[in-house]
């Protein structure tokens, strides 16, 4: 995560510095003048450049020349590598918005969080929500720290008893009554993984011994063993070790 807050903040500064120069007749010129060499840039590879002997407006122009061609031909993946060597959010958030329009929408979801663009990942999150693609809106929500967002996908889950999905978003955003209930409702299920995960991270220890008890009647040992740990039911931990694991 500090990794990726790095690369944004860095494309936020590198935008903001160049783009004043990017919009003045001599920058115009000086981008048609860099894009004959692109060619030969692109024969180099963007791994093995150098331009640390231009000034910033000058590399800017030369590595947006650069993303342009590899988009043209194709290649998006070393494009957003460029786009964000260069600052370029305008680029990202363009190419973002491609992506969305054909339906890719975790490659768009990426675009815009290397963009630093809140706004369209949170209309991004939205909209996925209202497909059906859940998700897509939660990793979009995560990235802004949306809790009520992250919330109301959380309730859709359990709506449609999707009940993994719903578990990760309620620890994300650290709801232990809600990740009480889908614990308790996945053991009602037989969902018995997704089920002790949930009641583990929301320390329901009741919840927990009562699991380990439904796994003893089961003769699921091994089971009730985890169950009873997590709850720190040492009583029934005894029970178990003196009567069913000789």
């Amino acid at each position: 995560m500090t990794e990726d807050v790095t690369v944004q903040k860095l494309v936020t500064e590198i935008n903001e510095s160049n783009e004043a120069f990017l919009q003045t007749e001599q920058g115009k010129e000086q981008l048609n003048n860099l894009r004959r060499i692109v060619p030969v840039l692109i024969e180099k590879g963007v791994d093995n450049l150098n331009l640390s002997m231009f000034d910033p407006a000058t590399k800017t122009q030369l590595l947006e020349a650069l993303g342009e061609e590899y988009e043209r031909k194709g290649d998006t993946e070393n494009a957003i590598k460029v786009y964000v060597l260069a600052g370029s959010q305008g680029k990202l958030q363009s190419l973002g918005r491609h992506y969305q329009s054909v339906g890719h929408v975790s490659k768009a979801i990426n675009c815009f969080r290397l963009a630093s663009d809140e706004y369209a990942l949170i209309a991004l999150g939205h909209k996925c929500l209202e497909d059906g693609r859940v998700k897509d809106a939660m990793s979009a929500f995560v990235l802004v720290n949306d809790v009520e967002a992250l919330s109301e996908v959380g309730d859709d889950c359990i709506e449609k008893e999707r009940w993994e999905i719903a578990a990760e978003i309620y620890k994300t955003i650290g709801n232990r009554e809600k990740l009480t209930y889908v614990g308790r409702e996945c053991i009602k299920n037989n969902e018995y993984d997704v089920g002790f995960d949930a009641l583990k991270a929301a320390e329901d220890h009741a919840g927990l011994s009562e699991f380990g008890d439904k796994c003893l009647v089961e003769n699921k040992f091994q089971l009730a063993t985890q169950a009873y740990e997590a709850a720190g039911n040492q009583q029934m931990l005894s029970f178990l070790q003196e009567n069913f694991q000789r």
